[in-house]
This record gives structure tokens, C-alpha cells and sequence, in this order.
């Protein structure tokens, strides 16, 4: 029997045909009064509304006078992720936890800084009293993403200095989060597990001595084992997807509701809404399920003109969910490449070595290399087109045997690093509300009197 609470009814959809019928805006009006749609030009190049210190793409150089595409680049603070993460490889350490440090206050720390910016999170890595019991299981939500939202905002119930917009206060909250976002995300996922697929419920307590990539994992499986290359491989992810521009949607926001005064666990609460979103966080996992559907419609993954037919139906509306995309192709931003699909790309090949899957990574690459040819034979595009970081990242996910329910939670993870440095840095130089402007392109209409309509 259907939820009554879940039903449209007769009357709402009569209702909705109403609301779309005098909520449908002229297209033309656009144009005609040059709107930058998603506050972006024609060329898709996003419209400038802040400046920023954390972190900068580049996907274009200045020759001569005019633009070029140019080989993507992500530094943080103005560092280059890609060098970050092969220090860390080389260092044999794991990173993220350094990277939030660098997100958040501007800087490299040196030996003992990190040190007691790790004891810190390991301290702040405890949830209160009952939480899990009392607000984690009850409810149990079938998406993961409105579970930790949820979370979040409960969490205010329970910090006596909730709405202290103080940065020294900001920063306690920003750090707490930082270091529970792994416990409210994996224990809301046992708990889903448990009540709506009879699974058994199992909650392992973190453990000091583990980085947040460790921690991730050894609460997260019922044995607690895993290898030291997945341990690595996931650091390398959260690292990647730890911050992304002030322009993404999530960290826009951020700046956009920490303007408003209000406090810090709503403000991340509606960032979270923001990275749910199929078109920000949630792609990752439409790349998945594209490449089983892609998987179990080609016969020989290796042979070029099937792969190839298959991406065409796929941007004819003739294959998969028909929504005429490749996803985890094309990027806003970058164009000849996502540096953090490059990054990924080289792990998921060892990786899928040691999980005896190359034949899959070989389909991967075979996508990536056929892609962006069929996509401009098909359509008419403003500039290149390449594998984002979405193209790899599910992948990645799937070859750690992580679940579906939790790639965009573990998003959510490595963002909370950006999304903390963007309200520190909106709390410090804003002062005004972001309020941009929409044009009202309605008639004027004289009221009538109940009577006479």
C-alpha cells in the first residue's frame, strides 16, 4: 500500500499543470535583456561575483592578446594539487588532513602544526552522547545525503554557542564537522542498511592512530580490512574533491547563505542540498550506472565501433536513462582537461590491477579517447571537451567496493574542507548579503474582487 503521505493526488497535479503554464518564462526574454543564465556568459564562462584566495582552475592562457585553451590546472592556495598529491605519494603519507589545513588557513604546516591539527580532529572525531541512537537511527532515510543534512542540523541542538558567528567559533564548528562527517555519513549508511535491507547493524568506533581515508574504511567494513593502496587511493580522491573555486554550486552556497548571518551548521546543511544535486555531486553516480547499462549492451567492450555506437544512441536520447548526455564528460570550466581525471586516472589503473578488473579500466579509456570526437561530431560545442573528474572518481569508488549510497556522501567528506575555508573566508571579508538581481518580466494586472473572477 503507497504512503498517502507520498501521493500527488489528482487536484496537485491539476494544480502543477497550473503552475507551469503561468511560471513558463519567454526564452527570448533572456536575450533580450541579456540575462546571464546559471551566471554564466555565452561563451559558459561563469560571471564574476567574488574573489578568492583558496583555490584557482585554470583551463585557458593569455597569448598574444587572446585566449587559448590550455591543459586544466587546480592549485590550492596557490599550490598545484597535482605536485601536492605526488609529494605525498612519494613521502608515503597520507595528505587530506594537510590539505584542510592549507584550505582553511593559508598555509603549509610544518611538522608539529600537523601534528596538532591531527589531534585535534582526532579529539573532535566522537559524536555526542546517544547521537547515533537517537538521530542516526531513527527515521533512516533511503539517501544518505539528506541523512547527513539532517544530522548537521540537529547538531546545532546540541553546541551551546550554535548561532556565535565569532570566526574563533566558526572555526571549533568547522573543525568538528571536518572530523564527523565520516561517522554521520557511514553510520547513517549502516543504519539504512539495517532497517531497510535487513542487514546486520554494525558501528565501529574510529581510531585515533588513522587518517580520515583509514578511518573511512576500517568503520565502514564489517572486518575493518583493507589494503594500504586502497587506504592511499581514497586519500588521493578526498584530496582531489576537497575544494574546487569559489564558483562551484555548493561553495557558492556557502558564501551565499554565510552572507545572510546565519549559522554555521545551516550553512553547510544547505551546501549539502546543493552537492546532492545529479549535476553536481550526484554525477559520479550516473557515470556508473551508465557504464553497467553500457556494460551489459556491448558484447565486446573492446571492439571501437560498438563503443562507438553506443556513446552516439546515448547523445540521441536512444540509450540509457535517454537524457542525451556521456556522463563525466565535459566540465563548465576546464576544457582539454580535468587535472583531478588525470590524477585518478593514474591510480585506477594500478588499482585495477590488484582487483583483476583492467578489462573495465581498458573500457574507461576506451570512452574517454572515443568521447570527446563523437560528442563534437554531434554537437555544436564553445570549447573542448575531455573526462572530468566524475568520469573516474565512481569508478574508483566501485573498484574500493565502497556502495552507490555513499559516493556522494564521501564528496560531501572532502568538501566540508573547502566549504569551511569559503565561510571563513566569506565571515572575514564579507559584511554585505549576496542579493543579485531578477528582472520581473510579468504584466501589470488590476486585482478583481473574489466576486467577479
Amino acid at each position: 500500500m503507497s504512503n498517502p503521505f507520498s501521493q500527488v493526488t489528482p487536484e496537485i497535479l491539476e494544480l502543477s499543470a497550473l503552475c507551469e503554464r503561468n511560471s513558463t518564462i519567454d526564452p527570448t526574454l533572456y536575450d533580450k535583456f541579456d540575462v546571464k543564465r546559471g551566471l554564466r556568459d555565452l561563451s559558459g564562462k561563469g560571471v564574476l561575483t567574488g574573489l578568492t584566495e583558496i583555490s584557482e582552475i585554470v583551463s585557458s592562457k593569455i597569448i598574444d592578446g587572446k585566449e587559448h585553451p590550455c591543459e586544466g590546472k587546480l592549485y590550492y592556495q596557490g599550490i598545484d594539487v597535482e605536485k601536492m598529491v605526488e609529494g605525498f605519494i612519494r613521502e608515503n603519507r597520507f595528505g587530506f588532513e594537510e590539505v584542510a589545513y592549507l584550505l582553511m588557513f593559508g598555509e603549509l604546516p610544518n611538522a608539529q602544526e600537523l601534528d596538532r591539527f591531527n589531534q585535534i580532529l582526532t579529539n573532535y572525531r566522537s559524536l555526542p552522547t546517544n547521537f547515533v541512537r537517537d538521530i542516526i537511527m531513527k527515521a533512516p532515510s533511503h539517501d544518505m545525503m539528506n541523512t547527513l543534512a539532517r544530522s548537521v542540523l540537529t547538531m546545532y541542538a546540541y553546541d551551546d554557542y550554535g548561532n556565535d558567528t565569532s570566526l574563533s567559533n566558526v572555526l571549533r564548528q568547522s573543525l568538528q564537522l571536518l572530523a564527523v562527517f565520516p561517522l554521520l555519513s557511514v553510520y547513517g549508511y549502516h543504519t539504512f542498511c539495517h532497517y531497510h535491507e535487513n542487514k546486520s547493524l554494525f558501528i565501529h568506533p574510529p581510531k585515533p592512530e588513522l587518517s580520515t581515508a583509514e578511518n573511512i574504511l576500517h568503520i565502514l567494513r564489517p572486518d575493518s580490512h583493507y589494503t594500504p593502496l586502497e587506504a592511499k587511493i581514497l586519500d588521493v580522491a578526498l584530496i582531489l574533491h576537497a575544494e574546487h573555486g569559489g564558483g562551484n554550486n555548493s561553495s557558492f552556497t556557502v558564501h551565499v547563505v554565510t552572507s545572510s548571518g546565519t549559522d554555521t551548521y545551516s550553512s553547510i546543511a544547505a551546501a549539502i542540498g546543493s552537492l546532492k544535486g545529479p549535476r553536481h555531486g550526484g554525477a559520479n553516480i550516473k557515470v556508473m550506472q551508465m557504464f553497467e547499462d553500457m556494460k551489459a549492451n556491448i558484447r565486446d567492450w573492446t571492439d571501437e565501433a560498438s563503443v562507438a555506437d553506443y556513446l552516439k544512441r546515448l547523445l540521441n536520447k536512444e540509450a540509457f536513462d535517454r537524457a542525451g548526455l556521456i556522463y563525466g564528460m565535459g566540465h563548465a570550466v576546464y576544457s582539454l582537461s580535468d587535472p583531478r581525471a588525470n590524477v585518478l586516472r593514474k591510480f585506477v589503473e594500478s588499482l585495477s590491477k590488484e582487483k583483476n578488473r583492467t578489462e573495465e579500466f581498458q573500457l574507461y579509456s576506451l570512452v574517454e579517447r572515443l568521447g570527446p570526437e563523437i560528442i563534437g561530431e554531434q554537437r555544436r560545442i564553445y570549447k573542448g571537451v575531455s573526462a572530468n573528474v566524475d568520469f573516474y572518481s565512481g569508478f574508483v569508488y566501485n573498484l574500493l567496493d565502497l556502495p552507490l549510497q555513499l559516493y556522494t556522501p564521501l564528496f560531501a567528506i572532502a568538501r566540508i574542507a573547502g566549504w569551511s575555508a569559503h565561510r571563513l573566508e566569506e565571515i572575514v571579508n564579507g559584511g554585505r548579503i549576496i542579493r543579485p538581481a531578477y528582472k520581473s518580466v510579468s504584466e501589470r494586472r488590476e486585482y478583481t474582487p473574489l466576486e467577479e473572477r
